[in-house]
């Protein structure tokens, strides 16, 4: 059940597309969001080794970037507000002080769900990689959660990317428990195996969707998941994937591992992120 949805209000340009995707799936469940907005003064006041002579600028430099920081993320925030209040939506806002990635996976304790941009979380001065962010946030044990696009577009098509590991088989039960778009087209593709072994995971899996009442197509593709599967993503029209993952597969680098993080890295569509 759906009714604690978290989304990160960093005014990069995916914050647009986070907040809609929020509020569409709060109306569908009857849930509330929280909108998260964070300011790292510390970095952000931070300018480095300062020359002689070089205070003034360098104390001028700090408050510029602090007074851009403070806009955008009152950009976010109004834009969270006023969404949830023409949708209709309970909603709070947070407005956080501190590390960044210390003060998300905290609240992501108490939230059923997480929506975060693809690769830009936060701004550029506010964490030294905003496109890593969200690898940082998945090794970090912060799932579920959805990592958006640019554009919000409907979710009508998912497809899910089942290896037959533990990871990939919890990702996708998952996301056919949470029954977080139950209208949509499931499809079930896996990757790199032998023939017989190959039907016969995807059969397998298909026949759980099945028993939680979709009607998922099968398909298995012979190539390497790693170069492959977002092509096919493209390819099929895919609005979402589904991708298992591990803390410990992605830092160790394993195959599934190295899969998902090439996913995450490289996606131009929305990601469904379970453990």
């Amino acid at each position: 059940m759906l009714k604690r949805i978290l989304v990160g209000l960093g005014g990069t340009e995916y914050t647009v597309s986070a907040i809609n995707q929020a509020v569409a799936m709060a109306m569908a469940n009857d849930a509330e969001v929280t909108g998260v907005s964070i300011i790292d003064e510390g970095r952000l006041t931070y300018s480095g080794p300062v020359p002689v002579g070089g205070g003034h600028y360098a104390h001028e430099l700090a408050n510029d970037r602090m007074e851009k920081a403070k806009e955008r993320a009152e950009w976010a925030i109004q834009e969270f507000i006023e969404a949830c209040r023409a949708a209709g939506v309970r909603h709070q806002v947070l407005r956080e002080v501190g590390e960044p990635f210390t003060l998300m996976i905290d609240q992501a304790r108490y939230h059923d769900l997480m929506i975060f941009g693809l690769r830009s979380l936060f701004e550029f001065d506010l964490v030294p990689d905003p496109h890593n962010a969200l690898v940082r946030l998945v090794q970090a044990g912060v799932r579920p959660l959805v990592a958006v696009s640019k554009g919000f577009y409907p979710v009508k098509k998912v497809l899910i990317a089942y290896s037959g590991s533990m990871e990939s088989a919890k990702a996708m039960k998952r996301f056919v428990q949470m029954r977080l778009w139950p209208e949509a087209q499931l499809r079930i593709v896996t990757f790199e195996h032998q023939a017989d072994k190959a039907e016969q995971l995807v059969s397998d899996a298909a026949d759980y969707c099945r028993a939680h009442g979709f009607a998922p197509e099968e398909t298995v593709v012979p190539n390497s998941p790693k170069h492959h599967l977002l092509p096919y993503a493209e390819e099929w029209g895919a609005d979402l994937m589904v991708v298992g993952n591990s803390a410990k597969s992605l830092l160790l680098r394993r195959l599934l591992g190295e899969t998902a993080l090439h996913v995450i890295q490289n996606a131009d569509r929305p990601l469904f992120l379970a453990q």
